[in-house]
């Protein structure tokens, strides 16, 4: 794959006088419904709810790929996990593939990565050069879960030699990154900043927050679908809550030193994460499944042209933030990313040929395609497929249909009711739609099995009691 940059002058997004900072703070396995902004009564996120007030709000903002490895390489490539091969963990990012930091490399950047990586298939050993992505800067281990704990953070230089932090995970990565923008504050950079918290510590499968957060969260605000499924949300949610919670204070931190460095308004800050958690209760572990516990991320852009861009209603994909920042920094876009700048969407514009739905790929647990449009879900899956083998299939069975209008955490599957069979016809044409557009073949996709509807009614036509 080519690298094609236009950097002929300044973009639309360009401050005056030089390109934007960029600050991309990634957190991992955080569900939306944790900020303020989307109705959490707990206080967790005051930093990110500013951030999404002063600056752009993406308020429908989704994974293409609910699960680490596939997500990090959509959102490194501007591609879906179909196309950059990246399709489950365990398979390397290809170095054919330019990412995020060749694009800001080849136009003067200093780049930098630190934290979780997860791309290059080395688990605790170091990354080597070829597999960093193109990033100059590097202080991260490929899988952090393996190669530290909670109050034990050991990265790896860009000589491959351990560092271990101190202090808790998260302040360690924000302390690293303060150093990183105070050393870089007289260049033009991209950072990509990425924790583990609020994932669960894989070997013993619980979430360790920070010793002063320990017990606040005990019973509770719990959000209906885990208030109605249970799974592991008792036991895990209150230290899941602590993490979010310091993963907040670090975000205000990174804002902080930005401000005293007077690169608050010349730096675009984004904030968001790969994918949900819905904590055991869709399948045998925490994602990896179409419901919006696991694919729907909060998401807010601050600084550059982002500040005061205010609330963005429309359906945006993490596939779609490469293209942004290209285009808000005046880069150019290539004409192979899958996904679309949200440039023209700022301050209410608009753009009328945006989507009316995301499209997901599930790896891992299933074999599965999916498409979320403001009121329905819509998705389904291949019975004979392998999940960890199979990229996708020849032949897909319809297997939910909700209706977000009326069931927004997705409590009661409409799949197969004879009163939505048209509106089930209608999104899986669109879904077939989408995959064509991101190069997979066109499957068969068999209808669900017929159920009497009783008094179930499904309107058709395009406004709120419409299909989409």
């Amino acid at each position: 794959m080519s690298l094609t940059i236009d950097n002929d002058g300044r973009g639309k997004g360009a401050v005056a006088g030089r390109r934007p900072n960029v600050i991309v703070f990634f957190t991992d396995q955080q569900r939306w419904d944790t900020t303020g902004v989307h109705g959490n009564p707990l206080g967790l996120t005051p930093n990110f709810d500013r951030l999404a007030a002063r600056g752009t709000h993406l308020e429908y903002a989704f994974t293409p790929q609910p699960v680490c490895g596939p997500a990090r390489a959509c959102l490194q490539t501007g591609v879906y996990a179909t196309t950059n091969g990246c399709y489950t963990n365990g398979i390397p990012l290809s170095t054919e593939w330019p990412t995020l930091a060749h694009y800001f490399n080849e136009a003067g950047y200093e780049t930098g990565y630190i934290g979780k990586w997860h791309l290059a298939v080395t688990r605790d050993r170091p990354v080597p050069e070829e597999l960093r992505g193109g990033y100059k800067g590097w202080l991260a281990a490929d899988a952090l879960e393996h190669t530290s704990d909670a109050y034990r953070t050991v990265l790896y230089d860009e000589h491959n030699e351990p560092v271990e932090l101190p202090g808790y995970r998260v302040d360690a990565l924000a302390d690293a990154a303060i150093r990183y923008v105070d050393k870089h504050k007289d260049d033009p950079f991209f950072l990509f900043l990425s924790f583990l918290e609020p994932h669960h510590q894989n070997h013993r499968d619980d979430y360790p927050a920070p010793e002063s957060e320990v017990g606040k969260y005990i019973s509770a605000w719990t959000p209906p679908d885990l208030a109605s499924l249970v799974g592991t949300a008792p036991q895990h949610l209150p230290g899941y809550y602590g993490m979010v919670k310091r993963l907040d204070e670090a975000l205000g931190r990174v804002m902080d030193a930005l401000r005293s460095l007077s690169l608050e308004e010349e730096t675009i800050i984004v904030f968001t994460s790969d994918h949900g958690s819905h904590f055991k209760t869709r399948n045998s572990e925490y994602k990896r499944s179409c419901h919006d516990s696991s694919i729907r991320v909060p998401a807010a852009i601050g600084g550059g042209p982002f500040s005061r861009g205010g609330r963005i209603p429309e359906l945006v994909s993490l596939v779609d933030l490469p293209p942004t920042l290209l285009d808000a920094c005046g880069l150019g876009v290539p004409p192979h990313m899958q996904g679309r700048s949200v440039m023209p969407l700022l301050r209410g514009g608009g753009a009328t040929d945006w989507p009316r739905e995301v499209f997901v790929q599930i790896s891992e647990s299933l074999v599965g395609r999916a498409i979320r449009t403001h009121r329905w879900k819509y998705a389904v899956t291949a019975p004979q497929a392998h999940p960890q083998r199979d990229e996708g299939a020849g032949r897909y069975l319809e297997t939910e249909l909700y209706d977000l209008y009326a069931d927004p955490y997705e409590l009661n599957n409409l799949a197969g009711l004879e009163s939505h069979r048209g509106v089930a016809d209608r999104l899986r044409d669109a879904l077939l739609r989408r995959m064509a557009e991101a190069g997979e073949t066109l499957p068969h996709i068999e209808p669900a099995a017929s159920i009497p509807s009783g008094q179930r009614l499904a309107k058709q036509g395009d406004g709120p009691l419409g299909w989409n």
